[in-house]
């Protein structure tokens, strides 16, 4: 199973509450989240991914929202550990490509411990436009997972900010900046959502 995280950062105002998002430049509006690390908490890991993403630190968990499992269909998976990739379903192969934990990937096929994937990334702003890198290739059996647990965490900030600033982080700039709660731009699917945990959370 891979443990990802979400984190909601909320500050006070006196127009209500509003919530930290950032736009990618290549994906839409979201929300800090990512891959908990090898022996890493997913507390811990929430922290991280709030400081890397948005360049706020000193910041703590407030309230912990629970999490939410989930069962990735056949023909997908997740990579639970760093791997290599290879152009054959054997490790004396060409073994040019590397790829992190995290990432979903289309299962093509199996073959002697191998699962042949398939990567694309696409450059989906302003609309659906292009594939900009493309994986084909085998890694071994071990290093998929077709359930994801996902964690939710609550953080509050209440310093001062910029209007909107910028964050280079996980080879991407990233643009953030506060938005009314019930005005939010909309989030990329499935982060859309999960802002139904929060609101529950809030509701209580």
């Amino acid at each position: 199973m891979l443990q990802k995280v979400t984190a909601f950062v909320l500050r006070p105002t006196p127009a209500g509450r509003e919530l930290l998002v950032f736009q990618h430049p290549f994906a839409g509006w979201q929300v800090p989240a990512g891959t908990v690390n090898p022996g890493e908490k997913p507390t811990h890991s929430a922290i991280r991914e709030v400081a890397e993403e948005t360049g706020l630190s000193s910041l703590s968990v407030k309230a912990e929202l629970g999490h939410k499992d989930e069962l990735l269909p056949p023909d997908q998976a997740v990579v639970t550990a760093a791997t290599t990739v290879f152009s054959r379903p054997n490790p004396s192969s060409f073994d040019w490509i590397y790829m992190r934990p995290g990432i979903q990937v289309s299962v093509l096929r199996k073959q002697d411990g191998y699962t042949q994937i398939n990567f694309e990334e696409a450059d989906i702003l302003p609309n659906p436009n292009y594939t900009t890198y493309h994986i084909v290739g085998w890694v071994p059996d071990e290093v998929l997972s077709q359930q994801v647990r996902r964690h939710f965490y609550l953080f509050e900030y209440e310093g001062s900010t910029p209007p909107s600033w910028k964050v280079n982080t996980d080879n991407h700039t990233f643009t953030l900046s506060w938005q009314p709660l019930d005005a939010l731009p909309g989030l990329i699917p499935p982060q859309d959502t999960w802002l139904r945990v929060l609101e529950e959370y809030l509701q209580k």
